[in-house]
């Protein structure tokens, strides 16, 4: 994807202010004259910033402007490490609502729209972001939060909900609990905004008839924003995403290098005219590919395709390199299998054991399933697991993120 000469100019400008108020990029920059950067190839010369970057930057190393600017700060969950703090100012947070306003309407989504919100408030981006979108495009908020169920199902029937905002894992809790209940008639949801998460045809599928709606993915992350940096729309499962306010590169994740226009490697942004925390060249670990040509829906806003995962969800099993996205496609081709799974890998006796449990479909053969499961793994993946079907409902379900690999091994 070859950058505009509109890009090129914001990010000119970009260079500049980093390198005047930015004593993290003075510092990442040393020695490199940005000014010198002239076209896509200058440009694609500059290091790469990655989140071990972004611990150490902690607390607020990454502000880029007047501490008197900053109007609000989100930050990483820290699960895995030093939380990222992420400082804004005002007219970051105007742009971030600006941009999600943008993705409620490339979704069909209008002001006398009633969008309930599910994902989580407080340093997370999600919960508010979400709610800062809506209420720009002017449409009622049901700002809910996450959990207690049968509170969220009052509220989606007393005020008659129409958009549902939800991580994948807790649109399919709600679909199950509205379908248990026998509610399904007094709930209007025509659509629903589903991020945070990847997620499989299968899920997607079966999310959309359980509730009755059109679904779309958001896409965004803390570091940049947070949600609402790109969605698909009624005509195609890729995602738009707005070049006006990021140039998004597709690299291959080992060599650093651009891959073709459609192969599939990393999300590498850089952000146009964020303020707080610039953040140039930054590696999201997320994979993905442009999708080629124009969009029948008319938008000349680029397109990447829903994403198949992270570098670093990628297990190794018997010599196998695994990511979730083609464990759920294997998944989607067996018959009467459901959409969840969970895969545990063990060693045991001096082997790996990778198994997968499975969620049987009623009326289905679970030894069909595990055959087939089984089968079709060995020929797609190039391994044989050993496969155990359960009954739907037994696999745990969250209110956020689902975690569906445990690798037992270290």
């Amino acid at each position: 994807m070859r950058m505009t000469q509109t890009q090129l100019d914001m990010l000119k400008v970009q260079l500049k202010k980093v390198m005047k108020n930015s004593p993290f990029y003075q510092e990442k920059f040393k020695g490199i004259n940005v000014d010198g950067i002239t076209c896509q190839e200058d440009f694609e010369k500059l290091p790469f910033t990655w989140k071990g970057d972004l611990r150490e930057a902690y607390p607020l190393g990454l502000m880029a402007v007047p501490e008197k600017e900053i109007v609000r700060i989100h930050s990483s969950s820290g699960t895995t490490g030093t939380p990222i703090i992420i400082p804004y100012t005002q007219k970051d947070v105007d742009d971030w609502a600006d941009m999600f306003a943008r993705c409620y309407r490339f979704a069909g989504i209008t002001n006398m729209d009633r969008i309930q919100i599910t994902p989580g408030y407080g340093l997370w981006t999600a919960g508010i972001g979400f709610q800062t979108g809506a209420e720009r495009l002017g449409a009622m908020v049901v700002p809910m939060g996450p959990g207690n169920t049968d509170k969220q199902l009052r509220m989606m029937m007393d005020l008659k909900t129409t958009v549902l905002c939800a991580t994948s894992s807790y649109a399919l809790l709600l679909a199950e609990e509205i379908a248990k209940r026998g509610i399904g008639t007094h709930i209007h949801l025509k659509k629903g905004v589903i991020g945070s998460e990847r997620w499989g045809d299968k899920m997607r599928s079966r999310i959309a008839k359980e509730l009755g709606v059109s679904l779309y993915d958001i896409y965004g992350l803390t570091e940049i924003y947070g949600p609402g940096i790109a969605i698909n729309c009624d005509h195609s499962k890729a995602m738009h995403y707005w070049d006006d306010y990021m140039y998004i590169e597709i690299l291959d994740p080992h060599t650093g290098e651009p891959v073709e226009d459609g192969e599939i490697g990393e999300i590498v942004i850089t952000t146009l005219v964020k303020e707080g925390a610039p953040l140039i060249r930054y590696r999201t670990h997320d994979l993905s590919r442009f999708e080629p040509g124009d969009c029948p829906c008319g938008s000349k806003h680029p397109r990447i395709d829903t994403l198949i995962g992270r570098t670093d969800d990628m297990v190794k099993v018997k010599g196998c390199n695994i990511f979730p996205s083609q464990i759920e496609d294997v998944i989607k081709d067996v018959e009467g299998a459901s959409s969840e799974y969970q895969v545990m890998i063990d060693h045991l006796g001096g082997k790996d054991i990778l198994t997968i449990f499975i969620e049987v479909k009623k009326g289905a053969g679970k030894t069909d399933v595990a055959h087939e499961l089984s089968s079709l793994f060995k020929i797609k993946i190039g391994m044989t697991p050993l496969v155990k079907p359960v009954d739907i409902g037994e696999l745990p379900r969250s209110e956020k993120k689902s975690r569906r690999i445990f690798d037992n091994r270290y």
